[in-house]
């Protein structure tokens, strides 16, 4: 009785979380408009290209060997400022992860970088478009968001591993599930060490590689597939114990 009487006394909007305000979308959507107009206004992205990565490997080597914490700051947040902002490039980052840092270090570092990248694009995706989302599709999409947030592991986990899928189109659409931010940072800093490790690896042999199509070959492809299939066995596994009870 305490604790009814202690519970009304609290006002309504205390007790439930109040919807994001209109100025603080405003001010999120003109910060990310922002960073990516000023990515294609200075035509940044040609520093992000596999030519101009193998043109200056020299110069980013030299400074990587004598500054290595200062260029592992740099390289991380380059990466998350990428994928938090959906530009291109995160492929040639990676192949410069395996290059400047070694292929396991490397690949902790876009690990980190892509992992904190896509949970800030994930929670924008969230805080912008959700409620929105569910109030003008909620009817329809109610069966969908639960067996998400009851497979979101699983789900989220074969998103990460099949290529098929863009790394950004599934950051923005997980933000417009109901899955918890644990449960989908889990999912996406393991689901990506395959890939990861695999272009890291390859920039240790930069000097060769002539066309990204020469890493992703269809072995590879098959290999992260399969690797995605596997994923959902959870998933099958659930629905078939539930069929036999």
């Amino acid at each position: 009785m305490i604790r009814d009487n202690a519970m009304s006394n609290v006002p309504a909007q205390a007790r439930t979380s109040s919807p994001p305000s209109t100025s603080g979308r405003m001010i999120l959507l003109l910060l990310i408009a922002v960073g990516i107009g000023a990515f294609f206004y200075f035509d940044l992205g040609r520093f992000l290209s596999l030519d101009a990565l193998k043109a200056n490997r020299d110069h980013l080597l030299a400074f990587a060997e004598m500054n290595a914490g200062v260029a592992a700051v740099l390289f991380v947040a380059t990466y998350v400022v990428v994928t938090g902002l959906s530009l291109p490039g995160a492929v040639i980052l990676t192949l410069a992860g395996g290059f400047l840092f070694g292929s396991l270090f490397g690949t902790l570092l876009v690990n980190i970088g892509a992992t904190t990248g896509a949970t800030l694009a994930f929670l924008a995706a969230r805080y912008l478009l959700r409620d929105w989302v569910e109030q003008k599709f909620g009817s329809k999409l109610g069966a969908i968001q639960e067996g998400f947030a009851n497979n979101a592991f699983s789900y989220l986990m074969t998103l990460r591993l099949i290529p098929l899928f863009p790394f950004f189109l599934v950051n923005m659409v997980s933000g417009l599930t109901r899955v918890s931010v644990g449960t989908y940072v889990a999912a996406t800093a393991l689901g990506i060490i395959p890939g990861s490790f695999v272009y890291a690896y390859a920039g240790r042999q930069l000097g060769t590689i002539n066309s990204l199509k020469e890493i992703a070959s269809p072995n590879v492809l098959l290999a992260f597939t399969l690797l995605g299939l596997l994923a959902m066995v959870p998933v099958l596994y659930k629905k078939v114990a539930a069929k036999r009870a």
